[in-house]
């Protein structure tokens, strides 16, 4: 009963975070903000007032992939958010600036989690063999080594929060100072960065729990072998 109610969690709760982006998403995209700007118009604005006019801002396909590649120093909003003028368009298309912004200001966690991005990926590519071949064949000295890849992963989600949070609270900076949405939407565009945000909680909490189940079980396979 306990591994039922585990797996339900794990299950229920990523996707119960990725309804809520989606309902507030779906929203909040039909209330035009008052500025009438498109998401491109607002980083533009947004990216020009802080200097970085280096950094583009391109149409990317896809819904909700919109993203900030540091690489290539390119704000990338999905068609839907690139070329829709409502408060929806306006918080994600903000939110991706504050990405940049951080990228400019060298933010600490924002480093941090680009520099873990080699060892997350071949944590989340490797780990999960070795667990498997650990907990299978009983040998626990290959589970730990699964454990160990699998924690660098589960760092990365878990700097990846104030990474997120950080961006979103640039990003309600930007909009409300620059006066793109008005006091009265400050509270609908905050919605859609709090559902948004919730997506990675959702994950990093799921994620540290999975953790915390192998390591149990690391141990409880230790025991059986003294």
């Amino acid at each position: 009963m306990t591994y039922i109610i585990y797996f339900a969690i794990i299950i229920l709760v990523p996707l119960y975070a990725q309804m809520k982006v989606k309902s507030a998403y779906k929203r909040y995209s039909k209330v035009p903000s008052s500025s009438r700007m498109s998401g491109a118009q607002v980083a533009r604005q947004i990216l020009d007032q802080n200097g970085l006019y280096n950094v583009t801002v391109e149409e990317t396909r896809g819904v909700l992939s919109d993203h900030y590649d540091p690489r290539s120093k390119t704000v990338r909003l999905s068609s839907g958010n690139y070329h829709g003028y409502s408060l929806a368009s306006s918080a994600i298309a903000a939110h991706e600036v504050g990405h940049a912004i951080q990228d400019q200001q060298d933010y600490a966690f924002l480093r941090f989690r680009h520099a873990l991005v080699p060892v997350a990926n071949l944590g989340s590519n490797l780990s999960w063999v070795l667990i498997m071949i650990g907990i299978f064949a009983q040998l626990s000295g290959l589970l730990l080594i699964g454990i160990l890849f699998m924690a660098a992963a589960v760092v990365f989600q878990v700097i990846t929060l104030p990474v997120e949070f950080n961006a979103s609270n640039r990003a309600m900076d930007q909009v409300v100072s620059l006066g793109i949405i008005r006091n009265d939407e400050e509270r609908e565009t905050r919605k859609v960065l709090n559902a948004a945000a919730m997506t990675y909680v959702a994950a990093a909490a799921v994620a540290v729990l999975e953790l915390v189940r192998l390591i149990l079980i690391y141990t409880g396979m230790t025991r059986s072998e003294d």
